[in-house]
């Protein structure tokens, strides 16, 4: 899905996307998501599965990168000890993550009985945005059953904007929540694919530029209650077939730092940025037969070009979720309006020529 219109800031110009325009392009990749969406509770879960076999017994060069660290995810320090992601990624709200790490504990320990008994534990990786602005967070609403469920139901295809774990969510002070896309790149005649999802919820609506166009400054005359602070977070899965090792995959997660600020974001003291950052490719055996092992890898004097489709792709994964987001009433009963119905309303007074421009760009 992403953008249903041609992505206008090419930084990335000898890439196209991905059939889907989703992380799921990624051979293997597969995500599912459960929405809760009335009254008070405006939440949910999104998982994402890297592969479609046991991860755990052939696990994946991984990354993960802190951009700013105001969070409360799990499995981030073994990633980057060992360089290797070995169970699905679950994304939900902050005070979802003791239930949604069980969750997924218990899921890997059905799978490989030997876990935690013939051989070590397993490292669950549970990423998180506060949705609590919207939904009722103190109301520990998501179950463990809720994110089993989820586990067991992926696939290519799922929705963005208001739903899954991005129910909640703000971005600009506008509706945020999932968005992603893909990109394809031919690497010595072959194609190769790298996808992002993002759960959004960052920015200050004063600040969002779209493609030049200073969008926030129009619509902040309808944003009455400005927030002060950046107390918002954004979380980013990057999934590629392209061989990199795990160093080369915390340089690439690096990179999705400047595809979230290209709309505008400064990153803020109480803002949570956190990217994890995974290669189908050169798959690590959990019971290797031999002590060598060779592995294809990108040439770092070759790897601008794989920067650039990282910038790209998260980019257009922001963007995703701003145009696919629709609006919701918050736990307190106010709307928080989507970017298309903030726009509609702007425009039904001010008749904007770049606004109406901006709106034919995105599909809104």
């Amino acid at each position: 899905m992403g953008l249903t219109k041609p992505f206008l800031d090419k930084i990335s110009t000898d890439t196209v996307r991905g059939p889907l325009n989703l992380i799921t392009d990624v051979p293997g990749v597969s995500v599912g998501q459960t929405t809760f969406n009335s009254g008070t509770h405006h939440t949910g879960v999104t998982v994402v599965r890297p592969t479609n076999d046991n991860v755990f017994l052939k696990k994946l060069p991984a990354a993960a990168h802190v951009i700013n660290g105001f969070g409360k995810s799990t499995g981030l320090v073994q990633i980057n000890e060992l360089g290797t992601l070995e169970t699905p990624i679950v994304l939900t709200n902050t005070f979802a993550v003791g239930n949604a790490e069980t969750a997924l504990v218990e899921e890997m320990m059905s799978e490989n009985t030997a876990i935690g008994d013939t051989t070590g534990t397993v490292n669950p990786v549970i990423l998180e945005c506060n949705d609590g602005d919207i939904n009722d967070i103190r109301d520990i609403f998501i179950t463990k059953e809720d994110v089993s469920n989820t586990l067991h139901h992926t696939g290519k295809s799922f929705d963005e904007g208001t739903v899954g774990a991005g129910v909640g969510m703000s971005c600009y002070d506008l509706k945020g929540g999932i968005g992603s896309a893909s990109r394809v790149i031919k690497i010595d005649g072959k194609p190769f694919t790298m996808g992002a999802l993002v759960l959004s919820n960052y920015g200050f609506l004063r600040d969002l530029n779209i493609y030049n166009v200073p969008v926030g400054e129009k619509l902040d005359a309808f944003n009455a209650e400005k927030k002060q602070k950046e107390k918002g977070s954004i979380v980013t899965v990057l999934a590629t077939d392209i061989p990199f090792n795990s160093r080369q995959l915390t340089r690439i997660a690096k990179r999705a730092s400047v595809g979230i600020t290209r709309t505008g974001a400064f990153i803020g003291n109480g803002s949570g940025e956190i990217v994890v950052a995974f290669s189908t490719a050169n798959r690590v055996a959990h019971y290797p037969k031999t002590e060598l092992t060779s592995q294809a890898a990108i040439s770092d004097d070759k790897i601008d070009r794989y920067f650039r489709m990282t910038v790209s792709v998260v980019e257009e994964a922001v963007l995703s979720v701003l145009t696919h987001a629709t609006t919701v009433t918050d736990r307190k009963g106010k709307p928080r309006l989507s970017l298309h119905d903030a726009l509609q309303a702007y425009q039904d007074e001010h008749h904007d020529p770049d606004i109406s421009r901006l709106q034919s760009q995105l599909g809104l």
